[in-house]
């Protein structure tokens, strides 16, 4: 992402866990954990999604841990279907040290934090171009920022505010995005440092 960005390995339940990992300038007000897009379909932790929510979230002045999901880059293990990534995430949080860390997420990445909120307690929590049509994604805490593309071809619009209406879940909608938010990275960033400042 940037020249300061330092690569760490955690321990996890498959063996290692590749993280990227790059710090605020000031003194770090907590700990950003954002997951990448799903690992079969080329999902890293250097997606230009995953690195805009990394740049958001050190601007608004955290530590924001990008790790490779288990057999991804220099990450062991296998797939598993978005069960043991909860997993992986937990250990890399636990490693961290964070107490109550914003969790963010892309698409896969947004559906497998969504699983981890269920089970430790997020400050805050981004869900950008969450995948629903492809995994049980559970409820999510009121409050939970969720941003889609008003083009996306892979998760329908329709099928996200299917999700989020029960919820009563507010969708911020990025107007002609596509999934991967193409020539709309800037607009994303914004919709991130300008809710959570």
């Amino acid at each position: 992402m940037r020249a300061a960005t330092r690569q760490e390995t955690v321990a996890g339940p498959a063996g290692r866990i590749e993280c990227a990992v790059d710090e605020p300038e000031a003194e770090a007000r907590g700990v950003a954990l954002i997951a990448h897009p799903h690992p079969l379909y080329g999902g890293t932790l250097d997606n230009k999604v995953v690195q805009t929510l990394a740049r958001a979230l050190v601007e608004l002045g955290y530590v924001a841990w990008r790790p490779n999901f288990r057999g991804v880059g220099a990450s062991e293990g296998t797939h598993d279907a978005g069960r043991g990534e909860v997993d992986d995430l937990a250990a890399v949080l636990a490693h961290a040290g964070a107490a109550k860390p914003v969790l963010a997420g892309f698409s896969f990445g947004a559906a497998v934090q969504a699983k981890l909120a269920q089970r430790v307690p997020a400050e805050r929590l981004a869900l950008v171009g969450i995948a629903v049509t492809n995994q049980q994604v559970p409820a999510v805490p009121p409050g939970t920022l969720v941003i889609h593309g008003e083009a996306d071809e892979t998760v329908p619009l329709a099928a996200v505010l299917d999700w989020a209406r029960p919820q009563e879940l507010p969708v911020l909608v990025v107007p002609g995005a596509d999934h991967f938010f193409h020539r709309k990275l800037p607009a994303l960033k914004l919709a991130v440092t300008a809710n959570w400042k």
